[in-house]
């Protein structure tokens, strides 16, 4: 078992951590015709909005209550009024997602209240879905973010069923923040092979997957529909994905009845054996052909990768799940975790394959890499120039990722993702090995040896 300790640091130095009312709005995004509005100065939204741009590469909708420094003092009501009666007439949204900022919760802002006074005052919102969500950017991290909005989302937008309509064959999906737009669609063809029909809560893959829409549309340009998350509480099971998924869970099986089942991480071997055999299970279908097949190519790529995998000293810096995720599949493959830095607590982090996990920033990674003579550093782009002091492999991962293409579409769920994560990081190793520590005419020595590699 890892033991979970906190960096003394008195200050952060490049941030591994991003803040939860970022994350909240990202879930917002995964719902069609939405507009995420961030209670809080203009900065904190601009921030947020940079940093989805650079990463998924498209446009993205985000609003601000622009509090000022009297409104802050005063009280936010006007603020929020303006922006909600602005974005409906603008925008024409199905849904308005508001997360809460550091500034406005330290003031104190009763945002619940404000929106029944909106709905009071002003009869053309009345009906319009507006979704509050406490999220202060002082505290916990985007993991955090997310979990809270999607299990608020699960509270306020989920009707409670009709017996009569409950449909076994309809599955409730709840994926972490951890898995990219290319992710959820491989999961969606997954369980559609066993004749399920998926809802995803939220869906990015609708919204964040680089199509161009015929026209243009201010908000959100697909995700699940408010209509559709009422109905969920219909389906036969809910699957999360992420153990920062429990709490929607048990939100959605408290208000609906449907039982769910969570799946800890979905890249490796045994982590999809087990998937793949619960939704045989629930469907009542035997696994398709395709599945035996893509099986049978990871356990081959298993093979072939380890021999390069296997002994490497790793340095992982990311968010609970997605550390947790990445690391059991690298220690499955015969590596060693010896440097892991996170962003915020979480029940998983005790069960990562390695001696101390730190809540830190990207400095302790580094100084953690060095240290321990970590082989391979795995984190987001603002990894990429630690890696390149320590002269080691970097593999990119998680958000944001804004000095590659293809963010959105990085696949590693299922065998096919699984085995595409495996094939990449060994591909780096061996570009490393072979640029640096390979022997050559001019490197060796009259004893047999051969000298340090030029650099």
């Amino acid at each position: 078992m890892a033991t979970v300790v906190h960096s003394r640091k008195a200050c952060v130095v490049n941030p591994l951590k991003m803040s939860q009312p970022i994350g909240g709005a990202l879930a917002f995004m995964g719902l069609r015709g939405a507009m995420p509005l961030l209670h809080g100065s203009q900065g904190c939204t601009s921030f947020g909005l940079v940093l989805f741009v650079r990463h998924f590469k498209e446009a993205i909708p985000m609003q601000t209550t622009a509090m000022s420094e009297v409104a802050t003092v005063l009280g936010g009501y006007e603020n929020v009024e303006q922006a909600v009666l602005n974005i409906h007439k603008r925008t024409k949204p199905e849904i308005i997602g508001i997360c809460s900022t550091g500034v406005t919760e330290t003031k104190g802002d009763d945002v619940e209240g404000y929106l029944k006074l909106i709905r009071e005052k002003h009869p053309e919102v009345a009906d319009l879905p507006m979704i509050y969500v406490s999220t202060p950017d002082f505290k916990d991290a985007f993991q955090d973010g997310w979990e809270k909005t999607v299990t608020r989302m699960v509270e306020v937008l989920v009707e409670v069923p009709d017996p009569a309509k409950r449909n076994a064959k309809r599955v409730n999906v709840l994926p972490g923040s951890h898995l990219t737009p290319g992710d959820l669609d491989e999961l969606r063809t997954i369980i559609e092979d066993f004749g399920l029909i998926p809802s995803f809560l939220p869906d990015l893959a609708g919204s964040l997957d680089g199509h161009i829409p015929d026209e243009f549309t201010p908000t959100t340009i697909g995700g699940i529909g408010v209509d559709e998350i009422a109905a969920m509480g219909e389906a036969g099971w809910t699957i999360a994905i992420g153990a920062q998924m429990r709490r929607a869970a048990e939100a959605m099986e408290k208000k609906t009845g449907v039982p769910f089942r969570l799946f800890e991480r979905l890249c490796g071997l045994e982590a999809n054996d087990e998937f793949i055999m619960f939704l045989s299970q629930i469907s009542g279908r035997p696994v398709p052909r395709k599945y035996r097949r893509q099986r049978g190519q990871l356990v081959d790529a298993m093979l072939d990768a380890h021999f390069h995998i296997g002994g490497r000293r790793l340095a992982i810096g990311a968010e609970p799940d997605l550390l947790f995720d990445m690391s059991s599949v690298l220690h499955e493959m015969g590596a060693h975790v010896t440097a892991a830095v996170t962003t915020t607590h979480s029940p998983v982090l005790e069960r990562v394959h390695t001696d101390e996990v730190l809540i830190g920033d990207l400095e302790d990674l580094e100084r953690l890499a060095k240290e321990r003579e970590c082989d391979l550093l795995i984190t987001h782009s603002h990894g990429r120039q630690a890696a390149s002091r320590l002269n080691i492999p970097f593999y990119r991962a998680g958000i944001p990722m804004f000095d590659r293409l293809g963010a959105g579409h990085q696949l590693s769920v299922g065998y096919r993702g699984t085995r595409t994560t495996l094939f990449t990081i060994a591909n780096l190793l061996i570009s490393d090995h072979e640029a640096n520590h390979d022997a050559t005419p001019d490197t060796w020595r009259t004893d047999g040896t051969h000298a340090a590699p030029m650099h």
